[in-house]
């Protein structure tokens, strides 16, 4: 099977050996995105619902570059530093995926790169 890394200014650079995302048997599958700004590589300003915003636009990036949209997002997995900020995460979130959002999980980690809040992967169809 033919794979293809895909890679993006629209969103910040990978930060170690992985790719922003990989096209793979139909499927792109997105490397997790972090609150970073691509155009200063800083951690955004501003609480959880500024970090949900700036990670879903960078995901939405990715997915861009990967001939892909937000639509076509089949799986997401959310990763909070901590779980009360759920409903603030979720309103965003619905912002994007407004209609059929895709299957989904959601999990507290004790810490994310860079002091993110919020980490968001995601598995999207392509055709």
């Amino acid at each position: 099977m033919k794979r293809e890394a895909v890679r993006t200014a629209g969103a910040p650079a990978a930060i170690g050996p992985y790719s922003q995302a990989v096209r793979a048997g139909g499927f792109l599958f997105c490397s997790g995105q972090i609150p970073l700004d691509p155009s200063t590589g800083k951690l955004v300003d501003g609480g959880i619902e500024a970090q949900a915003e700036r990670v879903l636009s960078n995901l939405e990036a990715v997915l861009t570059a990967g001939g892909a949209t937000l639509r076509s997002v089949v799986k997401t997995t959310v990763y909070l530093v901590d779980l009360g900020d759920f409903p603030a995460m979720n309103a965003v979130y619905g912002k994007f995926f407004p209609e059929d959002p895709p299957a989904r999980a959601t999990v507290q980690v004790v810490k994310l790169p860079a002091g993110a809040r919020v980490e968001i992967d995601a598995v999207a169809t392509l055709g």
